[in-house]
């Protein structure tokens, strides 16, 4: 199959997202979680059947703006928010009395941010040290620069659709992130690399015995890899999917950020990693023939 033939669209689909990531995330930016910027954490426990609609008008009535709520088993919930004053602790409890007069707080406490300026700095440095390291180790392995380039600009594909994901879910569902987020998003990085070198592999065996074009040895390389690829892929999107729908509050968001890492890493291997490794490869120097 020709799938290289139609490289031009697959670069209009990743530029697409790639826009809207970028835009996303210039004007509503990410929202950070308690782990990034610190606040009150409070677990409270209610006789009867309380809604979040119902904790989140409290919190909003108080003047506190930034509130995550998490349930648990015999009416208990785990609420995070922005640090609060002792005015607005004082109006949340009298408010609560209303809500459920028998509610009881179990514990209150106020942390500092889990994730702070420095740490985020030295994950930064490393991310791109890691991402140096990964450029000049493909283009080692595959003895040509241009590998290397096609699979970091692949992954750094994956990592911008996965933070504009996340930049337009707060917006539109106030969804934070928080350290899961950061795991999340540097698991991605290895799969989708991983995604990538397979068809690079491939490309490099059928280079040895066959002297086609480029583009005709990948489109035979992506369709070699291809059932494979999807195999493995589905594998860990069906597990995701459960976990989105099935697991608990908690770790919810950071299944989803799997789950969207994932289709967009399996989706970057071949429609992205390859078709920048053939545009590379156009700008190569020609050779020169000298006749006689």
């Amino acid at each position: 199959m020709h799938w290289m033939k139609y490289k031009s669209i697959y670069f209009s689909i990743s530029g697409f997202f790639l826009l809207t990531s970028i835009l996303s995330l210039v004007f509503w930016r990410l929202k950070l979680g308690i782990d990034f910027t610190g606040g009150s954490v409070v677990n409270y426990s209610f006789s009867k059947d309380v809604g979040k609609d119902a904790l989140t008008g409290v919190f909003k009535n108080a003047g506190v703006s930034d509130v995550s709520i998490n349930s648990s088993a015999n009416h208990q919930f785990t609420i995070k928010t922005e640090a609060l004053s002792q005015r607005q602790k004082v109006q949340v409890g009298a408010d609560l009395k209303n809500v459920d007069t028998n509610y009881q707080e179990l514990s209150y406490e106020v942390v500092g941010p889990a994730i702070g300026p420095e740490l985020i700095q030295k994950t930064i440095y490393a991310v791109i040290f890691s991402t140096s390291i990964i450029l000049l180790w493909v283009a080692y392995q595959f003895k040509n620069i241009k590998y290397g380039l096609a699979a970091v600009l692949a992954m750094l594909h994956d990592s911008l659709v996965l933070l504009g994901s996340f930049s337009l879910l707060g917006h539109f569902l106030s969804v934070e992130i928080d350290f899961l987020f950061v795991t999340a998003m540097l698991t991605i990085l290895s799969f989708s690399v991983h995604d990538t070198i397979v068809v690079f592999d491939r490309i490099r065996e059928v280079s040895k015995r066959d002297y086609r074009n480029l583009s005709e040895i990948a489109d035979g390389a992506v369709t070699q890899t291809m059932t494979r690829s999807l195999n493995n892929s589905f594998t860990i999107i069906f597990m995701l999917v459960a976990l989105v729908l099935l697991g608990g509050q908690s770790i919810r968001w950071f299944a989803v950020a799997l789950l969207i890492g994932t289709v967009s890493g399996t989706y970057s291997s071949p429609f992205v990693a390859i078709p920048l490794l053939l545009t590379f490869d156009k700008f190569k120097k020609p050779k020169i023939v000298i006749s006689k």
